[in-house]
């Protein structure tokens, strides 16, 4: 009984772990990497999702406000099993991602006088982006699916 709710849990299952190289640049457009995959007893993946997701910020203080953009994602639906005994799955990946310019990058990409004055209104309303990848893995019998997530760049 135990046995089946640490496996419905996913406790003691599938442990999922996102490997990209720390260098990286909005202007790529694809991310590769490796998701590893471990656990304790054996398993059936059926399916891992990728996303790669831009956090935008600008403002101050009070002011600060925070907008989230789903850039690309893939789903591998390669049946994957994992042997158990903490013995390693790796599987690559390649995520293609298209970047959403925000309208001071749009009018500043317009010639190289707009390009500086676009900087220095980023620069004053403290705008910045973060680039982050999450992976989920599609675990057979289990109710909640391993995750992972990690900052691109840094």
């Amino acid at each position: 009984m135990i046995g089946k709710m640490k496996q419905w849990l996913g406790i003691e299952g599938v442990k999922l772990e996102l490997k990209v190289p720390p260098e990286f640049s909005a202007d790529q457009g694809l991310v590769t990497g490796t998701v590893r995959l471990t656990s304790k007893s054996p398993q059936s993946v059926s399916a891992i999702k990728l996303t790669i997701i831009e956090k935008y910020t600008r403002g101050r203080d009070e002011d600060i406000r925070v907008d989230e953009y789903q850039l690309g994602s893939v789903v591998l639906r390669q049946p994957i099993m994992v042997p158990g005994e903490g013995v390693p799955v790796s599987v690559a990946f390649s995520l293609a991602y298209e970047t959403v310019s925000s309208p001071v990058e749009a009018f500043g990409n317009k010639n190289f006088l707009f390009k500086g004055l676009a900087w220095v209104a980023k620069q004053s309303r403290n705008a910045s982006s973060e680039f982050r990848i999450e992976a989920e893995a599609q675990v057979q019998g289990v109710g909640l699916n391993p995750f992972d997530k990690t900052i691109l760049g840094g």
